[in-house]
Order: C-alpha cells, then structure tokens, then sequence
C-alpha cells in the first residue's frame, strides 16, 4: 500500500520561454495607455467572447452567430473533444478492478472404441455447469496508471485549446472576409458613381466635337475612360462574389443559397480603447494555440514517468471464483463453490535495450514539445508585434491619403473648368480624373485594411479568451 503511492519521472513545470516587458512597436495614436492598453484586468469593457460586436455592425453580427452551430471544422474540433474525453474514462477505468463473467454448460462423453484407451476407464460421459467470476486488478506501485490518466485529461484540455483556436479563426476569417466584401460594394458604388460622371463627361466630349469646339480625340479619350471603369466594375463584382461564397462556407451553406445584400462599408476601425491591452506574458494565458502547446507539453512530460515505470515490476492480483456443478440440480450449491486467488509479480529482466529506447523516445518527445511551445510563443508575439505596426503606419497613412485624394479632386475641378473654357486639352481632364479614382479607391482599401487589422490584433490578443475556460477534470 505504501508503494502504490509512488509515482516514478519528473514532475511537470512549465519551462521558460523568451519574454520581453513590453512590445515595440510605436502604438497608433487613438490607443489610449490610460483606458485600452493596459494590463488586463476584470472590467465590463474588456474583450469577450463576441468581440466582434465592437464594430458596432449587425450584419457581421448575426453572420458571426450562424458559425457556431453551423461550421464543420468546429464539429471536427468537437467530436475531437468528445474522443478525448472518453479517453480519460477509458484510462481511470484501469484504477479499478476488471470483472468479468462467463457461464457455461457442456458435456463430454468418451468413444469405447477410440485408440489406445482403457476400456474399463470409459463412462457413460459427465457435464459441467460453470459459473465463473473473474478479477483482475494491477497495483499501481509507480504511478504508470495515475500518470496515463493525468496524461489523457492533458490531452483533452489539449483538444479544447485547439477548438478555441479553430473557433477564434474562424471567427476571424469570417470578419476579414465580411469587411473585404464591404469594402469591394463600396468600391462598387464608387465605380458606379464614376461611370455616371464619366458618361457626362463623354457627352460633354461629343456635344463639343459636334460643335466644332473639340477634336475627335477627346471624344475617344472620354469613351475609353468609361469603358476602362466598366471594367474595373466588373472585376470588384468577381471578386464580391468569392468573398461571398467564403461567408457561406464558414456558416455551413452551400455558396449558391447564400448572399449578402448589397452595401458599402459604413463601419470605421473600432476606438482602440475598447480592445484591452495585454503584456507580452500575458499572452500565454491569452492565446488559445499557446494554451494547447503547453498542454500538450504537460502530457509529454507525463509519457516520461510512464516509460520510466516499465524498469521497475508489476504486480497484479488475478482472482477467479464461483460455482461448479455436474447438473443443474447441485449448480447452486454450497459444497459446488471454488475459488482462486493470488499475486502475480511480473519484471522484464532483459529487453536489449527496447525499454530504454521507449525512454529516449519520450524524452525526445517531450524535447520536442517543449520547442514547438517557444516558437508558438514568439509566433505570438511577432503577430502582436505585427498588428501594432500595421495599424499605426495604416493610421499615417489614412490621413495622406485622405488629404491626396482631396488634393486630386480639387486638380479635377479645376482641369474640368480649364477644359470646358478651351484653355486645356480634354487629356488633363482624364489624367486627373484617373488619379481621382484611382485616389478614392485607396481610401477605400485602406479603411478595409485597418478593420483586417484590428480584427488580426484581436486574433493576436486570443480574442477575450483565457486559460481559466480550459476545462479542469474532462
């Protein structure tokens, strides 16, 4: 009994991974250190669970809610849970005894005419009623048992983490691919509003041409200018309508029962403040994919002490009783009881090293395990790291592509006036009209990639989720 109490291989620490006090990179200018970038602590504007709700859109919001029950790698990532935590059943059921029964009857009579037997020894045959009860238990005396247990339940926490993780990318991808959509309508309807004014544009050309007023060329020059923005309508519709049917897939439906109305983005990169902060360590607890490494981690350290465990003996109690009757009349009997019962001590004495080698194996393993859990880490920190440079140079860059595009317009209007006095050739006109466009197409995009950030920075950050959800005893 005091044996049973030992359990043979290290215990399990988590080991150190590289740290930094805090990121880099310069933070755009709307993050806020006295209310959003701070250590995180409990409070009702922290990130949850449905963090995407801080853009403020409903579409995106009751697309996001059709994933959970609808998207098919998260029921692989269930099912996967599912297994696993029937596999720590599976494990704590070796803490028990095995018992087993197997009931029987038959009857065996011997030929008086077979070879070489003693025909004086031959009987009319015998039965046998048997109603066995077998038990077998093992003597956890080195912790192999408790450690495989331990080791599953790492593993199913394991599994958990990695539904986290698919469920946060998809999340994530979702909203990258509702905002590219959105911003591909607006594109639409700025194309939309250009061909109209490139076809007044075109009338003007030809009224002046019939007039006398312009050459032939400004004519074609207008009509190439439309039919360039037709196809440039065009191209943003493809593209529409593969990030349409990526939303489909993502909520579970088939891409050609599926679509999304029309409208441009309204939605604008979230107040940084109300995505909380998070130090560089606490991303270990933040961070789903970080969570899983290091449970996974855990349960390699558990496969050390169960190789170990193999170098030392088992000991295991096999026990068998029951009842033994020739008929059925004295099966049930008292005088038709037996029994069995004993220790069996069992010690593999030479292997050629296959013990040993299971050992190097594990603790290979274990090594192995333990680096992939760093590179998760810094993995984690470069995402950050990325994220904060990416929306701060995007905020600069909004702004000069703000003051760009007004700077075009102006240019437009004044070439436009030029043009219609007879001071400038209509090839002014469609320079500046080309560099409005194409001015306006930048701002758009450019309000599509802070929003992918934004949503790439709370992706980095785990997206509201600790390792306090994990769950304890699967």
């Amino acid at each position: 009994m005091a044996l049973a109490g030992c359990r043979v291989g290290p215990e399990y620490v988590r080991p150190s991974t590289p740290l930094a006090p805090e990121f880099k990179e310069t933070l755009p200018q709307n993050f806020d250190p006295g209310k959003g970038w701070k250590v995180a602590q409990p409070s009702d504007t922290q990130l949850k669970g449905d963090w995407w709700t801080i853009f403020g859109d409903q579409q995106l919001n009751d697309l996001e809610t059709q994933i959970e029950p609808a998207n098919q790698t998260l029921k692989q990532a269930e099912a996967n849970i599912r297994a696993a935590r029937a596999n720590v059943k599976f494990y704590r059921a070796n803490m028990a005894p095995t018992i087993g029964v197997s009931p029987s009857a038959g009857a065996v009579r011997e030929s008086y005419n077979q070879p070489y037997v003693n025909k004086s020894g031959v009987n009319q045959g015998e039965g046998d009623f048997i109603l066995p009860i077998d038990l077998n238990y093992e003597i956890d005396l080195w912790g192999r048992i408790r450690r495989t247990i331990t080791q599953a339940r790492e593993q199913a926490q394991a599994a958990a983490a990695d539904l986290e993780t698919a469920r946060l990318s998809l999340h994530a991808e979702l909203a990258v691919d509702y905002f590219d959509l959105r911003s591909a309508d607006a594109q639409r309807k700025l194309l939309d509003d250009t061909v109209s004014a490139f076809q007044d544009a075109l009338k003007l050309t030809e009224d002046r041409y019939n007039g006398g007023a312009s050459p032939l060329s400004d004519v074609t020059q207008a009509r190439t200018q439309l039919q360039t923005a037709l196809v440039q309508a065009t191209d943003v519709d493809i593209q529409r309508a593969q990030f349409e049917h990526a939303i489909a897939v993502l909520i579970g439906k088939p891409p050609s029962e599926f679509s999304v109305p029309r409208s441009p983005v309204t939605v604008t990169p979230p107040a940084i403040p109300s995505i909380p902060g998070a130090l560089p360590s606490e991303l270990l607890e933040r961070r789903p994919d970080i969570a899983g490494d290091e449970r996974r981690m855990a349960a390699a350290n558990e496969q050390i002490g169960i190789a170990k465990a193999a170098f030392y003996p088992t000991v295991t109690i096999p026990t068998t009783a029951g009842l033994l009757g020739t008929s059925m009349v004295n099966w049930f009997t008292w005088p038709s009881r037996f029994f069995a019962v004993g220790a069996t001590v069992s010690q593999t004495l030479f292997d050629h090293g296959r013990r040993q080698a299971t050992s190097e194996i594990a603790l290979a393993q274990y090594d192995a395990t333990v680096a992939s859990y760093r590179q998760t880490t810094l993995t984690a920190f470069q995402q950050v790291e990325d994220s904060l440079s990416t929306l701060h140079g995007l905020e600069i860059q909004a702004d000069q592509q703000r003051a760009a595009t007004a700077s075009a317009q102006q240019s437009l209007d004044l070439f436009n006036i030029r043009y219609e006095g007879g001071v400038d050739t209509y090839l002014q006109v469609i320079t500046w009209q080309t560099a409005l466009l194409q001015n306006e197409r930048n701002d758009i995009d450019l309000t599509r990639r802070r929003l992918e950030s934004s949503v790439l920075l709370i992706k980095a950050l785990g997206g509201g989720w600790n390792t306090s959800q994990l769950p304890q005893q699967p």
